[in-house]
């Protein structure tokens, strides 16, 4: 009976609870009207299911999301939710009515897509806000400043976004602010220094974005920073030395900059760290003594790919916790670390000793560790592994083993250090020379300092005779010509006489000819005055039009025009103007005589005006453009990929790119052309070309020297931009109004959002769905060749395929999406046009086919911009080479993608 009455109090106190629970949810009931509309509002902005958010029920018991405290909204969270079909169709970062709900204090939307700008509003308006989760949203634009009014902002995640711009120094002001991601965007400039007063900071993200400079010392005063990740960026300048106050420090990457000098012996300081990665930059020097020793709550050492030198200390055997140790690819030097009696713990690790310039013998089994590189080293004799279970990778060294280093290899090396080589293991057969007496040395070096002189003495005189036979050949010369042409007129050069035998630079012309044929260069006649001289029409005797350039010795140098013969002497390609003659006979006046292009070059004849009455314009249609632009990239891949050394064009622009009746293209402005930068045949190009010796332009805004063919690649890319948004003259400019432009302009290029690019398309064209996704994809071909990095530009033969076969570039069957879910832009074969875009795990199923029809309706409608084409011509050229994959994969990514999975 007592255990029956014990039962029934306990059954009667649970029914007392779930009535007091009912009576607390009751009374946490949304009381305000205003921010109940304020969620009915978001509701519909963003286009939400009403199985998720139904519109008759309570939001703060019902709503998936939404928290509420003392009947107001304090936390929103649309992660994970998903939008209805038409939502789908649209999508846009529209949370205006979020500033009605005043005692919110936690907004997470990451993982659902929020294309747009982060509103200004959410700095001005959500004073209690704590939270702001925009994590892999596809937001655009810059980040508001106005964040900076967030007072009790603890948490910003923005990573994985299109996010583009400076960083807002006001951010520093958040003082409460605990963890920054802002990784993985396209932000550009430095690191703020105002970030130095983040009292509580403890994680830090910034990486893989365009930041550049150095890191800014004031972090070293964040003594709560437990993450710091600045990796994949253009930082550069050494490692701050107050980073040695960063005690609680966790984990540090600066990998992937161009950072350089030593590592500071402050890091010693670094008691708490446990990761350690500054791979890929310009480290050099030895490592501090007693680095690993002091640190020994390191899990993860990563040093690969640096200028690191000296030795390593034996003292990486004593670090109990190392899971991986990465020196690999530097310049360390030294007998193999010494090996201690308390090793067990940490041959557990992986190392990575390769290719550095270590030596000596390995007297020990390799299959006490568990995995170990030692590959591209001069470790020589025998190698023992006794347990088959271990790897150990020792190619490339001088050992008694397979795949080793050439015997020559082997020996230039131990010699060149004053150490014996073992030979692998075969008597040396190279005897040492008998010793020699002092008086036999001196009768030696007699002998060699005479063999010396006299052969010094005998080039000399053959030096004199050569100098003598042509002074007499060039006076006969000087005979000749002044019988021929008349006499030299006095001056400081001599005439350059015509030369009918100039093999490829068309035929010669007299200059009365070509006098004639301009009517003695009237003004009338004057196309524009170039860069490297001016251009005049003409008509030939014959009735052909022509072009001509005229080249005044007074205005321009010699080489001007002497480069341009001689490159068309040495190079053919239908991608060319044509060279029909030339007229050297003039002293003072060299000229030039093309094929006339009837359609001018692409700048004059992108709008045309029509035969109406209300002198409207018309635009090349879309056909012709694509066709433009394969074109130029087809001329473009010969210089850079088909020509030995590669050639850059250096002044790639819509007036350069000439255009025939049939609007094939031909590229002109080919006296700027010069070997790429760097090129190890470029003195072959200097006498094939007669490059001058004078100084090059140095880098322009384009972040590359002009001399390199991704600066080509860059202009090009403004070609692409001008040819989709109609907006002439940004090729040729590079002024402040034109960088704002650029700044607006390619947010609206995203791998995500196929309407984005309608905001900045040419509202002149008129295109179909499909035509609307080559569109896209020239977009995005457009922004990678604009990527600030040069290294990060598509070279001209991704880009020639993927202007060849445009959907493949934008439609999901052609890549995988697992491929566009790489981590790192550098490690993909996709990196050649997304390493600027990092898609999220969350977006990455989604396929750009849901096309906004409402944005179409506006292409078609009838104005004063109408489009023009070539008249009917097949568009043939821009379909020549078919692939079965726009970007083959090399087989090197292959095995580092597969590294990376192991």
């Amino acid at each position: 009976m007592e255990a029956q009455r014990n039962a029934l109090s306990i059954f009667l106190l649970a029914v007392i609870l779930f009535l007091i629970l009912c009576v607390v949810a009751q009374k946490a009931r949304l009381s305000s009207p205003i921010e109940r509309r304020a969620l009915l509002d978001l509701r519909a902005s963003l286009g939400l299911r009403g199985k998720d958010w139904p519109i008759k029920s309570d939001p703060c018991s019902s709503w998936l999301g939404i928290e509420c405290r003392n009947g107001s909204v304090s936390k929103i969270s649309v992660s994970g939710l998903k939008r209805t079909r038409l939502g789908r169709l649209s999508p846009k970062f529209n949370v205006d009515s979020m500033v009605n709900l005043a005692r919110l204090v936690s907004f997470n939307a990451s993982g659902f897509p929020l294309p747009g700008s982060i509103p200004d509003s959410f700095g001005n308006r959500l004073a209690n806000l704590e939270v702001l989760d925009l994590r892999s949203c596809n937001t655009s634009g810059s980040i508001p400043g106005t964040l900076g009014n967030l007072s009790r902002l603890t948490s910003l995640y923005l990573h994985d976004n299109n996010l583009a711009g400076l960083i807002p120094a006001t951010l520093g002001l958040l003082r409460n602010l605990k963890f920054l991601d802002l990784s993985v965007n396209s932000l550009t400039g430095s690191i703020p220094s105002s970030f130095g007063s983040f009292g509580n900071m403890e994680r830090l993200e910034l990486a893989s974005n365009y930041l550049s400079e150095s890191i800014p010392p004031s972090l070293g005063t964040l003594r709560g920073l437990q993450v710091f990740n600045v990796s994949d960026n253009n930082l550069s300048g050494s490692i701050p030395i107050q980073f040695g106050n960063l005690s609680r420090l966790v984990k540090l990457d600066l990998s992937r900059n161009s950072l350089y000098g030593s590592l500071p012996e402050e890091l010693k300081m670094l008691r708490s760290l446990k990761m350690m990665i500054m791979a890929d930059n310009e480290l050099e020097g030895r490592l501090p003594v007693d680095l690993f020793s002091s640190l020994v709550e390191l899990q993860i050492v990563d040093l690969s790919r640096n200028k690191l030198d000296g030795a390593l200390n034996a003292t990486i055997w004593s670090m109990p916790k190392l899971q991986s140790l990465d020196v690999s690819s530097n310049n360390f030097t030294g007998p193999f670390p010494g090996l201690r009696s308390n090793i067990s713990a940490t041959t557990a690790a992986m190392f990575n000793l390769s290719n550095n310039f270590f030596y000596g013998t390995l007297n020990f089994s390799l299959g006490m560790f568990r995995f170990i590189d030692l590959s591209g080293n001069y470790f020589e004799g025998k190698v023992v592994v006794n347990n088959t279970k271990r790897y150990a990778i020792i190619d490339r060294n001088c050992l008694q083993a397979l795949k080793q280093r050439t015997l020559e290899d082997c020996r230039l090396f131990y010699t060149d250090r004053g150490l014996s080589f073992d030979n692998f293991g075969a008597p040396d057969t190279m005897q040492p020379p008998p010793a020699e007496s002092s008086s036999e040395s001196r009768k030696r070096l007699i002998f060699i300092l005479a063999g010396v002189v006299g052969g010094l003495g005998f080039i000399v005189l053959l030096v004199l005779i050569l100098v003598l036979v042509l002074r007499h050949n060039k006076g006969i010369g000087n005979q000749r010509r002044n019988a021929d042409v008349g006499p030299v007129p006095e001056g400081d050069s001599p005439q350059l006489p015509k030369d009918p035998t100039i093999a490829g630079a068309g035929d010669p012309f007299t200059y009365e000819q070509l006098l004639l044929a301009t009517d003695n260069f009237s003004e009338t006649n004057l196309i524009k005055q170039g860069h490297s001289g001016d251009l005049f029409r003409g008509i030939l005797e014959a009735g052909i039009p022509v072009v001509i350039k005229r080249v005044s010795l007074s205005s321009f140098k010699k080489e001007s025009y002497m480069m341009e013969l001689d490159l068309f002497r040495k190079l053919s390609h239908p991608r060319f103007v044509l060279l029909l003659g030339h007229c050297l006979e003039h002293e003072t006046e060299k000229l030039l005589v093309y094929k006339h292009m009837p359609n001018g070059d692409l700048a004059n004849s992108f709008y045309r005006a029509t035969n109406s009455d209300d002198d409207s314009l018309q635009s090349l249609d879309w056909i012709t453009r694509l066709k433009v632009a394969t074109g130029a990239a087809e001329g473009l891949f010969h210089l850079h990929h088909e020509c030995n050394p590669s050639l850059v064009h250096r002044d790639v622009q819509a007036s350069s790119i000439l255009l025939d009746d049939k609007f094939e293209v031909r590229l002109g402005s080919l006296s700027e052309v010069r070997a790429q930068e760097g090129d190890t045949h470029q003195n072959v190009l200097k006498r094939l070309l007669r490059k001058p010796q004078t100084s090059e332009p140095g880098p322009s805004a384009s972040g590359s020297s002009s001399t390199t063919c991704a600066y080509d690649v860059y202009c090009f890319g403004k070609v692409l931009l001008e040819l989709i948004t109609g907006k002439l003259g940004i090729g040729k400019a590079e002024d402040a109004s034109t960088k704002e432009w650029l700044e607006q302009s390619l947010p609206c290029i995203s791998i995500y959002e196929k309407e984005l690019v309608t905001k900045i398309m040419d509202p002149s064209l008129i295109v179909d769905e499909d035509l609307l996704e080559e569109v896209w994809a020239m977009a995005i071909v457009a922004r990678s060749c604009l990527n600030p990095k040069p290294s990060k530009r598509p070279s001209m033969k991704h880009i020639l395929k993927a202007l060849e076969n445009p959907l493949k570039v934008v439609r999901e069957e052609s890549f995988s999406s697992a491929r566009l879910r790489t981590t790192s832009s550098r490690r993909s074969w996709g990196s050649a046009f997304f390493g600027s875009w990092r898609q999220s795990s969350s977006e990455s199923a989604t396929i750009p086919g849901h096309q906004n029809r409402e944005g179409f309706s506006g292409f078609r409608q009838a104005g004063r911009l109408g489009s023009h084409g070539s008249d009917g011509i097949e568009h043939s050229s821009s379909r020549k080479r078919l692939s079965n994959e726009v970007f083959p994969e090399p087989m090197e990514m292959q095995d580092m993608e597969m590294l990376d999975e192991n």
